[in-house]
């Protein structure tokens, strides 16, 4: 528990995180499995599925990447933020809750990158948030609990969702694997919005920039600024050039994982209750992670969770057992939460509140655009070469890359 008592701002913004949680777990487990049923039954193989699925997850980020710092900069003007996140919220669920509908695998993953779009554009307002419920000395333990929370709490619907598709496919239910997915974006889609409601009641816009004339144009205005900026600023720059590498194993290993596995001929059974694995092991090891900022430096404890995540990509190159999957799981559960975590909370501090959106929006990007490469990058080599495992090659380069990046960033006077 915090030594502190959480506010109700604070546990609104950490149900936010359970909330779309959700979500993350659904994309990272069974829409992987519908989508390669629904290929293979169009004819396609099960590389050029997970080929596929790695370019669809580009699409949406580079859309993202598109709006994401054009809409940061507009969120940080008085009362913006939560109209526009409630926008990409709703852009998500109602995507979430209408993709089982799709009858042709092509409109499934097309109505799966327009609600990843949503997911994405929550994400940048939501994040930024942080500075906006709660106090500089407390972000390390708040933004871990809403990861812990949020890894343990998804598993409700997740659970769910598993047990409708496994019965399903074991008879049990009379429902074939596309009404039994069908139900489970469902289940998700009502979960996220549901337990969004606290934060879109209780959420107030503290740090803002006020227009004086023209938002838009003084948007733009500032966008540009903060480039040139960042570009000035050490810290802020070289950390965000560090979080664009090594983020983008944690964000890849996400996205791929149960189709990697199927690549790799682990049962999906297994790859379902293995990743389940990952979000109870995650739930108190990112509390964990939270306290230990307050004993040991936050960037001490990245750089250790991105040492493990090296050791991670190079176990999963020779992956091809069920148990391998397992313990994989296993040891993303451990550093998953605290590097992201402690990532967001660590840029919280080197940043300007009043203009935390803008920001954020740039922070989000360099993660989502990592991604981006990650899956790229992967999707073509699995392509080029029908070997998965030598996808997760470059996955492990860019965890050094971003190591080194992130011990050059200048130490700071509240670390």
């Amino acid at each position: 528990m915090l030594k502190t008592k959480m506010t109700r701002e604070e546990w609104s913004w950490v149900l936010y995180d359970i909330a779309n949680s959700a979500y993350v777990l659904l994309v990272a487990t069974i829409l992987p499995i519908f989508s390669n049923a629904m290929a293979e039954a169009e004819g396609y193989s099960a590389n050029q599925a997970t080929a596929a699925w790695s370019f669809a997850a580009t699409a949406a980020t580079l859309l993202f990447i598109v709006l994401g710092p054009v809409l940061g900069a507009f969120a940080d003007n008085k009362g913006i933020k939560k109209k526009l996140f409630l926008a990409f919220f709703v852009l998500g669920v109602v995507g979430c809750a209408v993709m089982g509908l799709m009858k042709g695998w092509m409109a499934f993953l097309i109505v799966y990158v327009v609600s990843k779009i949503g997911f994405n554009g929550s994400l940048i307002f939501y994040d930024s948030m942080l500075t906006d419920i709660t106090e500089d000395e407390r972000m390390d333990e708040v933004s871990s609990f809403g990861f812990a929370f949020g890894y343990i709490g998804s598993c409700i619907p997740f659970i769910l969702g598993l047990a409708v598709v496994l019965l399903s496919q074991k008879g049990v239910l009379p429902f074939d694997l596309s009404t039994a997915c069908l139900i489970a974006l469902l289940i998700t889609a009502a979960w996220w919005a549901l337990l969004t409601v606290p934060l879109l009641r209780t959420y107030r816009q503290r740090y803002f920039v006020q227009a004086k004339v023209n938002p838009v144009r003084e948007s733009f205005q500032r966008l540009f600024g903060t480039l040139r900026n960042i570009g000035e600023n050490r810290a802020v720059f070289l950390f965000l050039l560090a979080f664009f590498f090594y983020i983008d194993g944690v964000y890849t290993i996400i996205e791929i994982a149960t189709p990697y596995g199927i690549s790799m001929g682990i049962d999906t059974t297994h790859l379902l209750l293995a990743l389940l694995l990952t979000q109870i092991i995650a739930f108190p090891f990112a509390i964990l992670f939270g306290r230990l900022a307050k004993k040991y430096s936050t960037r001490k404890l990245l750089e250790a969770s991105i040492l493990i995540y090296f050791g991670i990509a190079l176990f999963a190159f020779q992956l091809d057992k069920a148990w391998e999957f397992w313990m994989l799981a296993a040891m993303v559960g451990c550093v998953q939460g605290g590097v992201q975590a402690l990532s967001r909370s660590f840029f919280a501090r080197l940043i300007p509140k009043e203009r935390s959106n803008e920001f954020f929006g740039f922070y989000d990007i360099f993660g989502k655009s990592a991604s981006f490469v990650g899956t790229t990058l992967m999707g073509i080599i699995i392509a080029a070469t029908d070997k998965p495992n030598l996808g997760v090659l470059p996955i492990a380069g860019m965890f050094v890359i971003g190591y080194l990046l992130l011990r050059a960033v200048p130490k700071q006077e509240n670390e």
